[in-house]
């Protein structure tokens, strides 16, 4: 059984409900008929019900059994207005910039629709740039109790192989922080082994990757890492870990006896820490179009309430795949 079949029938044991609002989406409008026709989630969308029916009949896909929710016409918005104005007038907010945006952003709206615990989770970004879709997420959701820093995460799922948990990775930050402290990447692989645990199942073996292994280059990227590993086994030690690892010690076990003899870690990693955005969202991709991975995210992490992030080059496939992932985080909340 594939990794994202295991999480659709996760999904199904307890059912959430969560909002899509990017409605004028084909792909949208797709994946929402194919989540309800399996019994993944309850789903919620937001917009103009007579146009989101008339592109549902286009595409020939059955939106009947959506909540449909036009933020011009719902009796929601009066409560949403104040809701917003209070938790974010320490910033400028007024009732009346809180209406307009309300009635014109239905990520914010529907961001909204999870912190008045209408929903469950929220999914986009089929349509709009990353930090269009986690800004308003970041600002009315805030972080997880006991959590510093929100990270990004991929879950892959790559054919064929024998590496990580039966061909299964967490890559982090792939979405997010672009170039994180040594504090920040210690914080980023201890929720990522959380994440990688409660969305997986199997215990996280967390490589924090740079292109040094043990030493074997000086640089001040290598220092970060380096500094990075150090700080994650006085702050988490119940976490194995280990770097500074190259991707292929980190991996491949004969590798792993010649560049790292001794470390539990490297040849075994099921959870890659990249050095900086640039390395995550560039790796993630690569192993995506070149293996033939399939990519669940960016996935939300740290955050209060599950958000999460889509690539503007999904699939509506991809997206039922995130909303299932999404539906078992709430699950978990």
């Amino acid at each position: 059984m594939a990794y994202i079949d295991i999480i659709k029938d996760k999904a199904r044991s307890d059912r959430k409900t969560i909002v899509l609002p990017e409605t004028t989406d084909k792909r949208t409008l797709i994946a929402a008929a194919n989540i309800m026709q399996e019994g993944i989630a309850n789903i919620i969308m937001v917009g103009n019900e007579e146009k989101i029916m008339d592109g549902a009949g286009w595409l020939e896909v059955d939106l009947d059994g959506a909540n449909i929710i036009d933020p011009t016409t719902t009796d929601k918005l009066d409560r949403y207005v104040e809701l917003l104005y209070e938790t974010r007038k320490s910033k400028g907010m007024t009732p009346e910039k809180a209406r307009d945006i309300l009635l014109n952003d239905y990520l914010t709206f529907g961001v909204m629709m999870v912190k008045d615990n209408a929903a469950d989770g929220m999914v986009a970004g089929a349509c709009h740039a990353t930090a269009d879709t986690l800004r308003p997420a970041l600002q009315i959701l805030k972080t997880a109790p006991g959590v510093k820093l929100v990270s990004g995460f991929f879950l892959l799922d790559v054919p064929d192989c024998k590496f990580g948990d039966n061909g299964t990775f967490l890559f982090a930050d792939c979405g997010l922080n672009q170039d994180p402290t040594p504090e920040e990447l210690a914080a980023i692989a201890d929720t990522s082994a959380k994440s990688f645990k409660q969305l997986v199942g199997s215990k996280p073996i967390i490589a924090m990757l740079s292109h040094s292994t043990k030493g074997s280059a000086k640089h001040p990227l290598v220092d970060k890492v380096v500094e990075a590993t150090k700080i994650a086994h006085e702050k988490y030690p119940h976490l194995l870990l280990d770097g500074e690892l190259q991707t292929d010690a980190a991996l491949v076990p004969q590798v792993a006896k010649s560049k790292a003899p001794g470390s539990e870690v490297a040849g075994k990693a099921n959870v890659l820490i990249f050095p900086n955005l640039d390395c995550g969202n560039i790796g993630y991709k690569l192993v995506q179009r070149l293996a033939k991975a399939e990519a669940y995210g960016p996935m939300l992490q740290g955050i209060s309430k599950p958000v999460n992030d889509l690539s503007r080059g999904c699939s509506w496939q991809d997206i039922v795949g995130v909303v299932a992932l999404t539906a078992v985080q709430a699950q978990l909340a």
